[in-house]
């Protein structure tokens, strides 16, 4: 089968396509014939070992020190099941799926398998096959966050980042269920955030929102950029509040149990468990429109590198598409 292919860390031009065997699935397993997955920032990183500040001797065993464990990247995909083990009975192949293989990677390719009791689901039935590959990553990840937390009406909700892909599915989830959405990004995405639910939006280029002084309060504050430590915005969250650190550095995940227990604000930056209810539960939120897919760009598996270049600019809006099929 095809893959887009790394041997090496490095620049977008280290990936290339390369015939590698097809996996075959185990007795609990389902093959599935990927349609279209995404080029993330977590494949940016992996690709290039741009990792945050401390991690980088704590992630060689997953993602390799001086050579790439994980030659294959991706982590989620939307595709048709192709068949199944002999244990499997929820699924069956010609079945329309979603897929998060997460560390384990290896959705840029034709095939990937996924234990039928893993994180998968079937796709949402009024989506492509882009559009349900374009809503998992950012989605997986802010249904894990968001559950560990209350919110609903009468919320205030801050998202730093919020137009990337995780940053347009918080802001989405969370305006779903009545919070009041600030949004934190350029002033050329404010259009965009409002339009998924963002009820304020803060240009992080002409104003600090953590400035010293600054009045406004939140219950949640969703740090997606990595440049908002709880030294930082520790004070504009109420009492018994939460940050929930999607990006963080070691010296912050090490720091982020004795800030809790101090503060009495949740410093979380491990987000829940996901499993295949979660999946279901995503799909379900996709096809009901509380989250919708935000697009940006569409590749195809041989423009791979163009893909990645343009992750590595920094302006990509919600998701980069890679089609696949």
């Amino acid at each position: 089968m095809r893959a887009a292919r790394i041997d090496r860390f490095g620049a977008p031009e280290v990936v290339h396509l390369a015939d590698v065997p097809k996996p075959q699935p185990k007795p609990d397993e389902l093959l599935v014939r990927v349609k279209a997955t995404t080029v993330s920032v977590a494949d940016q990183r992996l690709r290039s070992r741009r990792v945050p500040r401390g991690v980088t001797l704590l992630a060689a065993p997953t993602i390799g020190l001086l050579r790439p464990r994980l030659h294959v990247l991706g982590m989620e995909a939307a595709g048709v099941v192709e068949s199944v083990g002999s244990a499997v009975t929820s699924y069956a192949p010609g079945d329309e799926v979603i897929v998060m293989r997460g560390a384990r990677m290896g959705c840029h390719a034709d095939y990937v398998t996924v234990p039928e009791g893993g994180e998968v689901a079937r796709k949402p039935r009024n989506r492509s096959f882009d559009e349900a590959a374009a809503v998992i990553f950012g989605g997986h990840t802010a249904v894990r966050y968001l559950d560990g937390v209350t919110i609903g009406p009468g919320s205030e909700v801050l998202v730093n980042g919020a137009s990337g892909a995780v940053g347009t599915a918080v802001v989405q989830l969370a305006a779903a269920r009545g919070a009041t959405v600030t949004a934190v990004t350029s002033a050329r995405n404010a259009d965009l955030v409002r339009s998924l639910g963002a009820a304020r939006v803060i240009d992080y280029e002409r104003e600090d929102f953590a400035a010293p002084g600054t009045a406004a309060r939140y219950d949640v504050i969703v740090e997606c950029v990595g440049n908002a430590p709880f030294a930082r915005v520790a004070h504009l969250i109420r009492p018994g509040g939460a940050l929930l650190l999607v990006i963080a550095d070691l010296p912050a995940m090490l720091a982020a149990g004795r800030q809790t227990r101090r503060s009495g604000i949740r410093v979380d930056h491990r987000g829940g468990d996901m499993g295949a209810e979660g999946m279901s539960r995503l799909a379900a939120l996709a096809e009901a429109g509380d989250l919708r897919p935000v697009i940006d760009r569409t590749y195809e598996l041989d423009e791979v590198v163009e893909a990645h270049r343009y992750v590595d600019t920094g302006r990509k809006r919600g998701s980069v598409v890679l089609r696949v099929g």
